[in-house]
């Protein structure tokens, strides 16, 4: 039995490795990461630098909510401890989000003949129900769209029943990220800085454009899960 179950234990996190690095996509994208971080290191003090934050959102974003990274004052074994383990995370996020465009480039053929997987073009959803399908067929998937309408609806909540917003769409824009952060950016342009009877429209549109960015992010998401459900095919004996 321990034979039988060892090898379950470890398929999926060869999966993800192999969607992150077995077509030009995937490998695209962990080249511009790479390409980021020298340029963080080369430019620390210009706008670009956060561009592997952005590029690996946005589950890297998340790290901005623990008091541990990048800053963290004491002795020096733990600001080289916050570092690493900073460095570690975003690189994690880049294998995660380099997966996630691998399971969208291609998919495993289940039947498929030969000593391996072969890779074939993803078959294209037919209609808007067929793009949304991965957001809510799995329980990664279901799970991510909960953080986002718990998100979605504190800010909603704090903009128009709380006396205050304050930096209430903070977590939408975390939680949603990259598109997110184009949704906030829109909703702040369609309001008119010479009417204050139209602010209510703000908020709304972005709610509207977190939620739309949490589905294609919950879509992309199932994505990866479909693909590391599929069993992988054996070797013909």
């Amino acid at each position: 039995m321990a034979n039988a179950s060892r090898p379950r234990r470890l398929p999926r996190l060869r999966r993800i490795l192999a969607l992150a690095t077995d077509n030009w996509p995937a490998r695209g994208y962990l080249t511009v990461f790479a390409a980021s971080v020298a340029v963080m290191f080369l430019f620390p003090d210009s706008g670009i630098a956060s561009s592997p934050m952005l590029l690996t959102a946005p589950l890297s974003l998340l790290s901005i909510a623990l008091p541990f990274g990048p800053g963290t004052q004491g002795s020096s074994a733990l600001e080289v401890l916050a570092v690493g383990y900073w460095v570690v995370w975003l690189l994690v996020c880049a294998l995660v989000n380099a997966a996630v465009i691998g399971a969208l480039a291609t998919r495993t053929a289940p039947g498929a003949a030969g000593p391996g997987p072969r890779s074939l073009p993803l078959s294209r959803p037919q209609g808007i129900r067929g793009l949304l399908t991965p957001a809510f067929d799995n329980w990664l998937a279901r799970g991510y769209l909960a953080v986002v309408a718990a998100a979605v609806g504190s800010f909603l909540y704090a903009s128009y029943l709380g006396p205050d917003p304050g930096f209430a769409a903070i977590w939408p824009v975390i939680v949603t990220a990259p598109l997110g952060i184009l949704a906030l950016l829109g909703s702040l342009a369609v309001t008119p800085d010479w009417d204050s009877s139209y602010a209510w429209v703000s908020p709304l549109v972005f709610s509207i454009g977190a939620t739309l960015s949490g589905l294609v992010n919950a879509a992309l998401l199932g994505h990866l899960a479909k693909m590391l459900r599929t069993p992988e095919p054996r070797p013909a004996a």
